[in-house]
């Protein structure tokens, strides 16, 4: 049975599965010991309450043992009264304090499923801005969703149960070695088999379990990229290499699903051949022991009994244990965001005013694959710069750095001279902000949703901010005003109405230097225009680097820098570059007709 050989297939995980690190046996171990350590208490608890319900479940072996002892030796008075009353007892107590495991066993693991969640939370929020730019929407989603959902079990039952187990285990053990020393070593007879069995799986299973996970990752990705993109993908006619794709990422993981299945079927035999192995032993070894008065038959039966009273425990710890390796995928998975430095920066580093700058900047998403080349640009307070040109030419990724959002891999971006790469991350924020084209309704009420650019506005301060991107209208005509729930499961608002919301946030939050990169996209042309202008009023006064496609954006801007592959094309106002008769000249042209 343990020889058995593994199937011929190696499925392999993609690489690109994940994009968040997955925590390393040393961060999982750490994480494990922080939460026991936060929850000792309980653990006790549920220790101390386990001891009293195996010793009160060993009673009846040993009445039992007395019993049988009593009649070999040719007793008369038996005591069966005294017998079953003490039985009795140990029976009640053993059922009370059972079900105050279990419950405080359920507690416990809620409890550390709760914290886990907050940890992951918690600490996803506080990361780089870049790394959760490049992370994928699959592996987020798999992450707080499949691996919360495999936890749950675990942390439920898995870690309390098996605290249970080894518990139950250990005073079963003790007390047949005070019982009948001889039969505790006629117990070891099966433990070659076990530890045989046990070693072949564990070695294959943690490793089995991460590819399982890391491939349902990658068909989370697929799926959800898929249906993101429907439309484009019904446009270029990419369905069947969607489908293909996808087709390939489930057979990677139901080949991990048929693997673990497979390990799983080779340890529960072994398991059922031990627990057959110790009753057989106890049983063959203990009846020679008797013939030779190593031991009484009164130790015997209760030796045996507490042998059989081992099958439970052994199960339940090698059940809950496979589990674990399940869990601690999942777990590796959740706390792996430690293993990313937060951005801490420098606290000394302050700007000293409001100029924006950037200097030889290089920069590329993968290593050795630049986006921009030496790109050059200074934008003085107040200044509303456009950025224009094709798609894919580096504009966002421009506008991006130019928020703080990625550093560049060289050159430098600073504000007030002060590098925002060593910035701590909340400063950059009190001093740029980025509104880009993806917004999110949070569920909750409107005015939830408003507070959280700034927590102390009052009401009027709210509408004033609705009113500045043209939103007070819709927003007056709710039934409940500020009041109305938005989000899941309350007002479904346009794409274009969570823009504005997006944009109010922005105006509560009063930074002095924005970057807006196609933050009107989804209004229509005279909607987008009306807003602007309604927004250019609000934005007086401020730097404002826009990156547009609609180039009446790029007409009413101080200066313009037409980005092509990567670099800085052109620069200069709208009339320099119409004059110029350039690449924006020609941009101008094709689009004014």
């Amino acid at each position: 049975m343990i020889g058995v050989a593994a199937p011929q297939y190696d499925p392999a995980a993609p690489e690109s599965a994940t994009t968040l690190p997955v925590g390393t046996p040393a961060t999982v171990r750490a994480y494990i010991r922080e939460l026991l350590r936060r929850h000792r208490g309980a653990f006790a608890i549920l220790i101390g309450t386990n001891a009293v319900a195996v010793i009160a479940s060993m009673v009846g072996p040993y009445l039992l043992g007395g019993v049988v002892e009593d009649l070999s030796a040719g007793a008369r008075d038996l005591q069966l009264g005294r017998v079953a009353a003490l039985f009795a007892t140990a029976l009640v107590v053993q059922t009370v304090f059972v079900r105050i495991v279990r419950l405080r066993g359920g507690m416990l693991g809620e409890e550390m499923l709760a914290d886990l969640r907050e940890d992951f939370l918690v600490r996803s929020v506080g990361l780089p801005p870049s790394v959760l730019e490049r992370a994928g929407t699959g592996d987020l989603l798999s992450r707080i969703t499949t691996d919360v959902d495999r936890l749950a079990n675990a942390m439920r039952e898995a870690v309390p149960q098996l605290a249970i187990g080894v518990v139950w285990a250990a005073l079963l053990l003790g007390a047949l070695g005070v019982t009948a020393p001889p039969l505790a070593l006629a117990v070891l007879v099966a433990l070659p088999v076990l530890v045989t069995g046990c070693r072949w799986y564990f070695r294959r299973a943690p490793a089995a379990y991460r590819s399982e996970a890391a491939g349902y990752a990658a068909v989370a990705s697929v799926l959800t990229e898929t249906v993101d993109a429907g439309r484009t993908v019904e446009a270029h006619r990419l369905g069947a290499r969607r489908i293909a794709l996808s087709d390939r990422r489930i057979r990677e993981w139901t080949a991990w699903e048929r693997y673990t299945l497979f390990l799983r079927s080779v340890l529960f035999p072994v398991v059922s051949v031990t627990h057959m192995t110790i009753m057989v032993s106890v049983l063959t070894l203990g009846g020679v022991f008797v013939l030779k008065d190593w031991i009484t038959v009164g130790e015997l039966t209760t030796g045996a009994l507490l042998a059989q009273m081992l099958v439970e425990p052994v199960g339940l710890i090698l059940r809950w244990y496979d589990e674990l390796q399940v869990a601690q995928v999942s777990i590796g998975r959740l706390v792996g965001v430690r293993d990313i430095e937060p951005d801490a920066g420098d606290a000394g580093v302050r700007p000293s005013g409001r100029h924006v700058e950037a200097d030889a900047v290089r920069f590329g998403y993968r290593e050795g694959v630049d986006v921009l080349h030496e790109v050059s640009l200074s934008v003085a307070p107040g200044t509303r710069v456009a950025l224009v040109g094709p798609s894919g030419a580096g504009k966002s990724t421009l506008g991006r750095l130019l928020a703080g959002i990625y550093a560049p891999r060289r050159g430098s971006v600073t504000l007030g001279a002060a590098e925002l790469s060593r910035m701590p991350a909340e400063r950059v924020r009190e001093q740029v902000a980025l509104v880009n084209q993806e917004h999110h309704v949070f569920v909750g009420s409107l005015r939830d949703n408003l507070l959280l650019a700034r927590t102390g506005a009052d009401d009027a301060e709210l509408w004033a901010a609705l009113g500045a991107v043209d939103a007070d209208g819709w927003a007056r005509g709710l039934d409940d005003g500020l009041d109305t729930e938005v989000g899941s499961g309350g007002l479904a608002l346009t794409p274009a109405q969570a823009q504005q919301i997006a944009l109010a946030r922005l105006v509560l939050a009063d930074p002095h230097t924005l970057v807006l990169d196609e933050a009107t996209s989804l209004l229509d042309p005279r909607a987008a225009r009306h807003l602007e202008r309604s927004l250019a009023r609000v934005l007086d006064g401020r730097t404002v680097v826009a990156i547009a496609h609609r180039l009446h954006t790029a007409h009413d801007a101080d200066v313009i820098a037409v980005v092509e592959r990567g670099r800085i094309a052109e620069l200069g106002s709208h009339e320099e570059l119409v004059a110029a008769g350039g690449a924006y000249a020609a941009l101008w042209r094709s689009w004014h007709g």
